[in-house]
């Protein structure tokens, strides 16, 4: 991954990283979300880095291609995480939707899309599974019926598993690093005595936890690959 020297010789040995996803990776309130994490501890293990949060809340992959050029490539970074799904996969059943709001394919090609522009600028990409969410009493309200299954406790996933393996099947056929938060999540909750309820804010967003887990995910990707 390497450094970039532009800006007047500014950045000179600083990594540029943007957090590029949905309301998962936005600011949100005094959470202290992954990029915020990547930012203090990444200069503690000695890589010099400059992050920057370019998460979008409501966002899908459709929405993300139209702002792609200005908050990503424009600002030249070295490393870009792209963390989108949860909107992506979504069936508005209570607006009467029957189709999730990005179909599939279309998600799919997005994400390929992003990683094949980055790739030729040398630009590396990290591709993230989005995480998988729990049953509350508000989404059941709004989420509570087919093609959901909420008498299954992992019902609010079963729409969202097919765009987990499309964020896969797209890193390894597009030689891009992966981090598979979805697995995570699902790992962590399985040992948690709360179960993943204790990563997640509102059944569907990470909370403090759930960030601390990304970001540990993450951490040692770019310290693999910092500049020497």
């Amino acid at each position: 991954m390497p450094a970039d020297a532009t800006d007047g010789g500014k950045r000179s040995g600083v990594t540029r990283i943007i957090a590029f996803g949905d309301s998962t990776t936005a600011p949100r309130g005094e959470l202290v979300v992954f990029a915020d994490l990547l930012a203090q501890e990444l200069p503690k293990r000695g890589m010099k880095v400059e992050v920057i949060n370019s998460g979008v809340p409501g966002n899908n992959t459709e929405q993300a291609r139209e702002r792609f050029e200005k908050d990503v490539l424009a600002r030249k970074p070295d490393a870009v995480v792209l963390w989108f799904g949860l909107n992506d996969a979504a069936v508005d059943v209570y607006l009467n939707a029957t189709e999730p709001r990005v179909s599939l394919e279309r998600y799919e090609n997005n994400l390929r899309s992003f990683v094949r522009q980055l790739r030729e600028k040398g630009i590396a990409a990290v591709l993230m599974t989005p995480n998988p969410m729990t049953w509350t009493k508000e989404i059941l309200g709004y989420y509570g019926k087919a093609p959901y299954r909420p008498e299954d406790p992992d019902g609010m996933n079963v729409v969202m598993g097919p765009y987990v393996e499309a964020v896969r099947r797209t890193a390894r056929e597009e030689r891009a690093a992966l981090v598979d938060a979805f697995q995570a999540f699902r790992d962590a909750g399985t040992a948690a005595e709360g179960g993943m309820d204790e990563f997640l804010l509102d059944g569907m967003h990470p909370n403090n936890a759930g960030h601390r887990l990304v970001a540990n995910l993450l951490m040692p990707y770019f310290l693999r690959n910092a500049p020497r």
